[in-house]
């Protein structure tokens, strides 16, 4: 009984402020989705009077007692993924989740009251990028340059906090980022086709990047032939409209010159006639 009403306390303390804490600077942490993230309430053992709450939002998650007995108070969000260190009073979150992103506060009651807030930001795994080429819709500009030229589009799906960049080795060539949840995010590049300068696309966020090389001979040598292709193909369906129209207009001569001998020899046949 008196454990809980300590709690309760505790709680409204939090909430109203009726112990006059001063705030602590709030500390910022990042961490990679399914890592264990630890919380360090900066108490080297804590004492026989000591007692330590741990808030996440207006939340109350767990706490430790005097008596080192710890008991969770929202076993359906967290489950078994609460540790406290009974020495210490810090906390530690397995296998966490972006959805345990927030504010975590550990309320600290002994000789004295303290109080640490920590800032988490829990960072979703990036995927791969993804290269791919294709062929410009009008190959044979005016200017030409699109013949010699392959274009590549760099793409990822579902990405948050993060930014895609194209490389020339070390140097960025050009770059995009997105801050909320993205369905699909791309970058487009142009290289010659005998470009042979190392390019690489890469996906970073502030703890962690995903880097795809790019495969010139493969992924350009595709485009140039299809652009070859299509030239090719132009050039024959001239060649064949050059030889359908020579074919007529060699029948129409025919036709002329075959009509006007048998204009000719009526005309001849008409007058023996006579």
């Amino acid at each position: 009984m008196l454990h809980g009403f300590v709690f309760f306390c505790l709680c409204f303390w939090h909430l109203v402020g009726v112990f006059g804490v001063e705030t602590d600077e709030i500390e910022s942490v990042s961490v990679m989705e399914g890592d264990s993230l630890h919380l360090q309430t900066g108490v080297n053992k804590i004492q026989e009077d000591d007692l330590i709450m741990w808030m996440c939002g207006d939340y109350c998650i767990t706490k430790l007692n005097i008596s080192s007995q710890v008991i969770s108070e929202n076993n359906e969000r967290f489950g078994d993924r609460l540790k406290l260190d009974h020495q210490t009073g810090s906390l530690t979150i397995t296998n966490i989740r972006t959805t345990d992103s927030g504010l975590y506060k550990a309320h600290m009651i002994g000789h004295k009251v303290s109080k640490k807030t920590f800032n988490v930001t829990v960072i979703a795994h990036l995927p791969i990028p993804a290269i791919a080429s294709y062929c410009p819709q009008n190959p044979s500009s005016s200017s030409g340059s699109s013949v010699s030229k392959c274009v590549l589009l760099c793409s990822v799906v579902n990405v948050r906090d993060a930014t895609l960049s194209w490389y020339a080795g070390m140097s960025v060539l050009s770059s995009i980022s997105v801050c909320d949840l993205s369905i699909s995010l791309s970058l487009p590049l142009e290289v010659e086709y005998q470009d042979k300068n190392p390019y690489s696309c890469v996906l970073n966020n502030p703890i962690s990047n995903q880097t795809t090389h790019l495969d010139i001979n493969t992924l350009c040598h595709t485009c140039a032939e299809c652009v070859c292709c299509c030239d090719s193909t132009k050039a024959v369906i001239q060649l064949v409209l050059s030889a359908l129209v020579g074919v007529a207009t060699v029948a129409v001569l025919v036709y002329d010159i075959t009509s006007r001998r048998a204009e000719q020899k009526r005309r001849a046949q008409k007058s023996t006639s006579n």
